[in-house]
Order: C-alpha cells, then structure tokens, then sequence
C-alpha cells in the first residue's frame, strides 16, 4: 500500500512502501507498491512521470529517480526501496552509478583542451600516444575517437554473460592494455566512414587527456567540472568496487549459486572495465546542475561546443541508420524535436542525462534496474523518458 502525503509546493509527497523482505525470482513481479516522492510546483504536474515510476520494486526496477527542470516546468519525484531485504525507501538523495555518462565529462574536458590549444581535434590520436596507437591505426583523428568513427574494435573482455562478469567484478583492468588489445586487431572501418558506439575510443581519450596535460584524467575532470560547478556528490570510484556514501542497491537478474533465475545484489562491483568511457559515480541533483551548465555553454564555449550538437554524415556500422552521437553526446526525436543526452548502464543500474538543444526541458534519471546493460532499453526508463518528452 502507498501513503502519499502532499506538503507545499516545491516540497516533498512522501509515500512509504511494504516491499518484498526477500529477493524475488525474475520470472514473477514483486506486488504492486511504491515510494513516490515528488517535488513539484502547482503549475507543473505531471501525472505521468508519476505513473512512470509508480509500484516499485517491479520485475523491472527496485527503485527510480526523478528530475525535471528547465522553462517547460519542474518535477521532481522517486520511488521503490534502498533494498530488498529491509524495504526502506529509496533514498532521493542517493548516489548512483551513471554509466556511459561519464563520455559526456570526457568529451567536454577534451573540447575544453581544444580550445585551450592542447588538443587538436583533427590530429591524430598517434601523434600524441606514438608509444600506444599501431600505425594500423594511424589515420585516426580525436574527434572520430569522440564520436565514435575511428574503426576500432572493442577490446578483449575476459566475460560473455552477466554471471561471468560478476564472478570477476573485482579485476582491476588497465586502460592501456584494453587500448593494446583492441588496436592488435583488424579496423571494423576505415576512420570517418561508419559510426559504432563503443567504449574503446573514450578510453583512448582518456589517455590523450593525461598525456597532454600531464595529469590524471580523474584530476583534469574534478579540476576544470566537479569543482567549478561544485557537483560534491560526483566523483570517480577508481579501483574501490563500493559506491562511497548514500546509495540504492542496484539488482540484476541472473543465474544464481542454486540454479535458478532471480535477483542478485551489484551494488559492490568494480569499474576499471569503463575508466572515462563509463566508471563515474553522482546524484540526479549533481547531474542536473552539470546538464544545465554544459547546455547554457558554461562548461564548453563557443563553437567547440556545437561539436557536440553535430552528428557525423555517416550510416551506423551494425543498422545501416544514419549515425546518432555527436560527440559526448546523442540525438534522438521525441515528440516531434531533438533531444540531447546521453544514458548509461552498469550492472544494477541505469542513468541519463537529457535537454532540448535551448535547455527548456532538461531530465535527469537513475533507475536501478534489474536489467541493466541489456539489448533493450529498461521499462521505467522508456517509460519516464516517453512521460518527460513525448513518442519517438
């Protein structure tokens, strides 16, 4: 049963939630009920976001996070439980993994070098890391590294199913050895021709950040994004597998010790895997604050910011479609306009970051799915992406 309480606008309804005390199996959904809490204003409701994320946990997700912002009206709302096993709400504060997001404060700390002349994005990603990149890859420019041109494979991963992941989510992978593997074999193309979302080029990029400034990556992004827009909550787990802080635990469905499908914990599992293509770790109110800067060109300026508003001509390498990512960012129609943002996926959970080009409806998620990293996007994500911006 939920117990939604309203207090004044722009404040919290509150509801509390008698979820499952045990993990349950993924063929069958948990009962219908749910932590919603929203901070919304009277001149912006919007019932459905709040059907969007209602009766969690579900079959799909143990817990969704809200944020709507910009001139079209704010709301913000969540919903289901920190865990499985005591049922306490979910935490609206909580810091989560973000995924694939983390290509966006890459993208925009290498444009920040471009216009600071310390990168140049039509040079060749060998002629700053000679002693890494094979002249079999020796055409291949920063920008198709950022937007996903450069023809490079994917590197070697020692796991083919989500349990093989998990009985070695604690190995600690080194960015150049991926970069090695992946560079030892043939191109998938010749640079500029196709595009292929992958991690291996933002990997790549992020070792062009540390060669040409002298630094770690990890200390470029905090330097010139986290501490200028004091996002606090926002930080890089390197080799710690734990989500420091406040957190929602993540669940995904797999193959358990006994042989049967259902839910395991993965909140504690380790990132190296993803390095600057997908390792960082924030809050929905961080990652807004960072959404609305980068559109209002307070954290990449000028032109190099239209970069990443500027899909390359190119068809997608595996659907023959006409390429959708920019750099650091990617494009797609909903309600009848484009929409920018990125979203990202590691095991237990999935995140996002959106805004019309002008900024006047941004959205920010976290939904801890319980299918993360899967070939389809997850249900309440769908669904509260569709709510904020309308039907492809």
């Amino acid at each position: 049963m939920t117990r939604i309480r309203l207090l004044t606008a722009a404040v919290l309804v509150v509801g509390v939630v008698a979820g499952p005390s045990a993990l349950p199996a993924a063929a069958s959904a948990p009962a219908a009920s749910a932590a919603v809490s929203s901070a919304v204003s009277a001149q912006s409701p919007n019932p459905a976001l709040e059907a969007a994320i209602a009766g969690l946990p579900t079959a799909d997700a143990t817990a969704a996070l809200v944020r709507v912002g910009g001139k079209e009206g704010v709301w913000r709302g969540g919903s289901g439980v920190h865990d499985l096993r005591t049922d306490r709400p979910a935490d609206p504060a909580a810091r989560f993994r973000a995924g694939s997001v983390t290509k966006v404060f890459t993208a925009a700390v290498a444009l920040q070098l471009a216009e600071e002349g310390l990168l140049d994005l039509d040079r060749t990603a060998r002629s700053y890391l000679p002693d890494l990149i094979p002249a079999a890859y020796k055409n291949v420019t920063v920008r198709q590294l950022l937007n996903h041109t450069h023809g490079i494979p994917p590197a070697d991963f020692p796991a083919t199913t989500v349990e093989e992941s998990y009985e070695i989510r604690f190995q600690v992978h080194d960015p150049r050895a991926m970069v090695r593997s992946a560079t030892s074999k043939k191109r998938e193309f010749a640079p500029g021709e196709r595009q292929h979302y992958l991690n291996i080029g933002y990997t790549v990029a992020g070792l062009l950040i540390e060669r040409v400034t002298g630094d770690s990556y990890e200390d470029q992004v905090a330097e010139r994004v986290l501490e200028p827009l004091e996002l606090r909550d926002t930080y890089y787990p390197g080799a710690n597998p734990r989500i420091v802080g406040p957190h929602n635990h993540g669940y995904q469905t797999m193959r358990l010790d006994d042989g049967t499908v259902g839910l395991r914990d993965v909140s504690v599992w380790g990132a190296t895997d993803a390095w600057a293509a997908g390792d960082i770790i924030s809050t929905t109110a961080d990652l807004e604050r960072f959404t609305r800067a980068l559109f209002k060109g307070r954290i990449v300026r000028g032109p190099l910011l239209e970069e990443m508003f500027a899909l390359p001509k190119v068809a997608d390498f595996k659907t023959g479609e006409p390429a959708a990512y920019s750099v650091g960012l990617s494009m797609k129609v909903l309600g009848g306009r484009e929409v920018w943002g990125k979203t990202g996926g590691r095991w237990g959970y999935n995140a996002a970051i959106a805004a019309t080009r002008s900024g006047s409806r941004t959205l920010v998620y976290s939904v801890n799915s319980t299918d993360a990293k899967g070939q389809d996007m997850n249900k309440v994500a769908q669904d509260i992406m569709v709510a904020t911006y309308g039907r492809p």
